[in-house]
């Protein structure tokens, strides 16, 4: 009896002695798994959170102080029948600005020469020269669209010999604080007391940039969806360095012989990376403490993430219709139609567009180019590309226009639009073209009809605070802002790898 139960408790010690053998087996197994777990998490954190970061030199070391300009109030006495004898006034101390002024684009409205495939000589590209899919031609509106020139004196249809005067200059449109606005042809407007504007003068605020950057292509936010009134006194959400901090324009766009630092890129082939502003301008190349976000930025520009969308206060214009001019379709309303200018689309919180950006331009829509009337014509082109190591991810507004085109020559027409016979009086397409023929040479056929065209703008203001930042999930996402085929991926770089 006894010896049954020995030999009945054998195999249950037995199976005991096995069932503990696996379990420490199995603890093994499972922290091995554990510890192999905790080091695919923790290497990448170590790698990329553990990594010392640049040092960050604090961007108010680098600002410009706001110094207060000395008062001019006995100083310009006046009183001032032109706008020319303010300037003889100014030159009076300030001897050599004139001609400063007159060797910036500002004042000649034109880039430097280009040499462009096609083209015989090397040309320039400007306001003064070239078209745009706004008002089309400010070669077409002398009168209302040199109320944004630095410059007093324009003629219609004359040769520009107004801008070989340096009394010309106008100092007020850049210094005056107040009691100054610009009419037709670049002259003061009527009613202005330019002893009292004079006196006013000192550095430029945000308001003298605004006053033509604001409404730049014909009115508030029109051309621009990063540049509206709503920067004049901003709050930190509509950008933060204008609101939160009052940054001046001048203080990114830095100013020496008054050549001011930026171009546009829609006035320009190429650009010098020193002649535009950069965010490392006063940011440190590594910004942030995370340096899974530093490995962003080779490829991805800091605006893509910092402005997530555009027009965040007033609205900007998105469509043009030059088709429906003329036809009073409907009562005048400024952000759907109006009989001199056509038909309007406007919007608000706009996310940009995306594109590979090296800072210049693979093309610039030149007067006289030949286009395909059946497909959008680019009026320019940002270059850049996934395989262009200087090219980077920005943020654009695209803008669509329907304009005029010749029909048998197949380019793009300038109508003049302002003027005694301009379309605007006359409503006749025929006697704009006809009339632009004789002022800028470009052969009119007769017979005209209207194209879609685009153009890009690079959105670089309205910086919103860093917690407004695009997040992960907002292009690594099923529903992400990125179209990554489109930017030359074979999909999300998340899955797939960068370039």
């Amino acid at each position: 009896m006894r010896q049954r139960e020995r030999s009945s408790v054998r195999p249950h010690r037995a199976r005991s002695a096995f069932s503990g053998a696996v379990i420490v087996k199995n603890i093994r197994i499972w922290l091995t798994g554990l510890i192999v777990t905790i080091a695919a998490i923790a290497l990448p954190v170590m790698v990329f959170s553990s990594k010392p970061v640049q040092a960050n030199v604090s961007p108010a070391d680098v600002l410009p102080v706001h110094v207060t300009h000395t008062s001019h109030v006995d100083l310009m006495p006046g009183p001032y029948a032109t706008g020319q004898e303010v300037t003889r006034a100014c030159l009076t101390c300030h001897p050599n600005e004139a001609t400063e002024v007159m060797a910036t684009s500002h004042w000649t409205w034109e880039s430097q020469p280009f040499t462009i495939e096609g083209r015989e000589e090397p040309v320039t590209i400007g306001k003064i020269n070239q078209i745009n899919n706004f008002c089309v031609s400010a070669i077409g509106n002398q009168k209302s669209c040199t109320s944004c020139h630095v410059g007093y004196g324009w003629e219609e249809g004359t040769a520009n010999a107004n801008l070989e005067v340096a009394e010309n200059v106008d100092c007020l449109v850049c210094h005056a604080q107040g009691g100054y606005a610009k009419g037709s042809y670049g002259n003061p407007a009527e009613g202005i007391d330019l002893a009292v504007a004079a006196q006013s003068v000192a550095a430029p605020s945000r308001d003298n940039c605004g006053a033509c950057h604001f409404d730049g292509g014909g009115g508030n936010g029109v051309k621009h969806g990063d540049l509206d009134s709503s920067l004049s006194y901003p709050v930190a959400e509509t950008d933060v360095h204008m609101g939160e901090l009052n940054l001046l324009c001048t203080d990114c766009h830095s100013t020496h012989d008054h050549e001011i630092k930026g171009r546009l890129v829609a006035d320009n082939y190429v650009v010098a990376p020193e002649e535009q502003v950069a965010c490392t301008d006063c940011h440190a190349a590594d910004v942030h403490t995370d340096e899974r976000l530093n490995t962003h930025l080779d490829a991805v520009a800091c605006q893509t993430c910092h402005i997530p969308s555009m027009a965040t206060q007033n609205p900007t214009k998105m469509y043009w219709d030059w088709s429906t001019a003329g036809l009073e379709l409907q009562e005048d309303e400024h952000y759907t139609y109006l009989k001199i200018k056509g038909s309007f689309e406007y919007a608000t919180n706009v996310q940009p567009d995306y594109l590979w950006f090296n800072g210049n331009l693979a093309y610039r829509y030149l007067l006289g180019d030949t286009i395909d009337p059946t497909r959008p014509t680019m009026i320019n082109l940002p270059a850049g590309a996934i395989d262009d190591p200087t090219a980077k991810i920005f943020p654009f507004k695209i803008h669509v226009a329907k304009q005029p085109y010749d029909t048998v020559h197949d380019y793009l027409l300038a109508p003049i639009t302002a003027g005694p016979n301009g379309y605007w009086t006359t409503f006749d397409w025929d006697n704009a073209f006809r009339l632009a023929e004789e002022r800028m040479g470009l052969a009119y056929s007769g017979e005209y009809s209207f194209t879609e065209t685009w153009m890009y703008w690079p959105t670089t203001h309205m910086v919103q605070p860093s917690e407004n930042a695009l997040q992960c999930t907002d292009c690594h996402s099923a529903n992400g802002r990125l179209d990554w085929e489109a930017l030359g991926y074979p999909g999300d770089p998340m899955d797939w790898g960068g370039r």
